[in-house]
């Protein structure tokens, strides 16, 4: 009867350890997949997150100890073993996630590889233990331990294997590429706007040519390329490819593989400076994008002064709110229902459109749009019904009506000049008006300066203001009160949920709400 106690002793205390691995490994692995597989910032994470990472990792540590105290074969260390892994499952049940995990190949890969890796040190210690019990009450909680640091000692495993299937991938795209001699490729990137525009240029091009564009916000080397061999055929005329980075170097990859005939730079600002970790070096890599074309345009956005004061030997076609640029609008009218403006090709033509989208960034990103599509081809008056029609890319300055109240939802990657867009656009609308907001992220040393700045703005605009996240909302609070802005009307919402349930019980006598959402950050933050 000993026996079989210890034998399932010996199960229970196996089992408890792997399902505590499994249930903390596929955390992690969560996080380094929104981390975008960067070891350095998964360490960063790791280290911004300790309450956690302790509370998920006590299960060992006590598991270890009863050990200690109740041998194995006992009833009473089989009982304990078993209440405690429970108790850990429970207070550790995975969060409802924003983007839950994708089970791509390479994250199966990756898995594959720490199950292998976990089993070989699990083995290693069993046999070690079997001649020297103490083992037992040490290895396995450093082993649990390094449940944290598994995807990325698999990553780094992989890397040679994961080398070789995209330099796969991306010479098969380089050959899609190479076999659609007419095909058009436009590249897109900027610091913010990049995403918004494309939408906007895919709809008018749409008007007289078959158009492909990069979908959501597949703007890596990679999701380019899953782009390119998925969804790219000879009936396409047009290709337009939204181009991200956080790297130096990572535009000019992806312009190696699609070879664009025409780029545009819709902005360049503070963004990624944590990777970046200076403005020159966003220049640098914005401009990689003008820097591959030969005989083609480049359109740049003028107002922008990094851009402006950036000197390229290119054809270039200027665009914004100036009439010393090629293309320039200017008779902005902004009401909640939408945005109406003039829009001029120099002296030689002009047209009057109309849009259901508000602000005027977003009116800045469509005379992008246009000037690309006019040169292409399509008049301005030819663009006025397509640009009617234009409906807000999801979470940018989407306006979704409540009826008692209106929400502008520009959840999307917040930075310092969409933010203050946005609070622009905010104060030119009638009503109580109410931000809601985490603050920006990925800013690097200028975070809270950043934010700090964005609660001041905040402060000369708004009503009420909801900052998300009592660490996040430390530097917006700064900024209001600095502002001498009322604490009565400044909440600390633990979410976004507990800021909406929040926005709704504040009293306007009688006006209507206008609710900002201004960012919303991802599960890893």
């Amino acid at each position: 009867m000993s026996e079989i106690l210890t034998v399932v002793s010996y199960v229970v205390f196996f089992a408890a350890l792997l399902a505590n691995f499994a249930n903390n490994f596929i955390r992690y692995m969560h996080m380094f997949q929104l981390n975008s597989y960067h070891a350095k910032e998964q360490v960063k994470w790791l280290g911004g997150n300790m309450p956690e990472i302790i509370k998920r990792h006590l299960c060992a540590v006590i598991m270890a100890i009863l050990l200690i105290i109740f041998p194995f074969g006992s009833i009473a260390g089989l009982l304990s073993c078993g209440a405690v892994l429970g108790v850990f499952l429970l207070i550790n049940l995975p969060k409802k996630a924003k983007k839950k995990l994708v089970y791509t190949p390479r994250v199966i890969r990756m898995c594959v590889t720490s199950v292998i890796v976990y089993a070989a040190l699990v083995v290693g210690a069993f046999i070690c233990g079997c001649y020297f019990p103490v083992v037992y009450i040490i290895a396995y909680p450093v082993i649990q331990l390094l449940s944290a640091f598994t995807a990325i000692i698999a990553n780094v495993i992989n890397k040679p294997v994961e080398m070789f299937i995209n330099k796969h991938y991306i010479n098969d795209a380089k050959r899609i590429i190479n076999e659609l001699p007419n095909l058009t490729v436009i590249g897109i990137t900027g610091s913010y706007g990049k995403t918004s525009t494309k939408f906007y240029l895919n709809k008018l091009l749409s008007a007289k040519y078959n158009v492909l564009m990069t979908p959501e916000s597949y703007n890596t080397t990679m999701g380019v390329v899953k782009t390119v061999r998925g969804s790219l055929s000879a009936v396409h005329e047009i290709f337009i490819c939204e181009m991200g980075a956080k790297n130096v170097g990572e535009i000019k990859e992806i312009c190696d593989i699609v070879h664009p005939k025409h780029s545009m730079i819709t902005s360049i600002g503070e963004q990624h400076l944590e990777s970046f970790k200076t403005v020159d070096n966003i220049i640098k890599t914005k401009f990689e994008i003008a820097d591959c074309i030969t005989d083609g345009m480049v359109f740049l956005n003028y107002d922008n002064e990094h851009i402006r004061n950036h000197k390229i030997d290119k054809n270039v076609i200027s665009y914004g709110f100036s009439d010393k640029y090629e293309y320039y609008a200017d008779n902005i009218a902004v009401t909640s229902k939408g945005t109406s403006f003039t829009v001029h090709h120099k002296d030689e033509e002009s047209a009057e459109f109309s849009t259901k989208l508000i602000g005027e960034h977003n009116v800045q990103n469509i005379v992008g749009a246009i000037a690309v599509a006019n040169k292409l081809g399509i008049t301005l008056n030819e663009l006025k019904t397509p640009v009617r029609r234009l409906e807000a890319v999801p979470h940018r300055m989407q306006i979704i009506d409540r009826g008692n109240s209106v929400i502008i939802d520009d959840a999307f990657n917040s930075n310092p000049a969409g933010a203050k867009a946005a609070l622009d656009t905010l104060g030119l609308m009638e009503g109580f008006k109410i931000l809601i907001t985490p603050g920006m992220i990925e800013l690097g040393e200028k975070e809270y300066e950043l934010n700090k700045e964005l609660g001041t703005r905040a402060a000369a605009v708004c009503d009420y203001v909801m900052a998300v996240g009592e660490k996040q909302a430390a530097p917006i609070v700064d900024g209001l009160k600095a502002a001498g802005y009322s604490e009565e009307k400044t909440y600390v919402a633990q979410n976004l949920n507990d800021a909406l349930a929040k926005a709704d019980s504040v009293k306007t006598g009688g006006a209507k709400k206008i609710i900002l959402l201004e960012n919303d950050l991802p599960d890893n933050f």
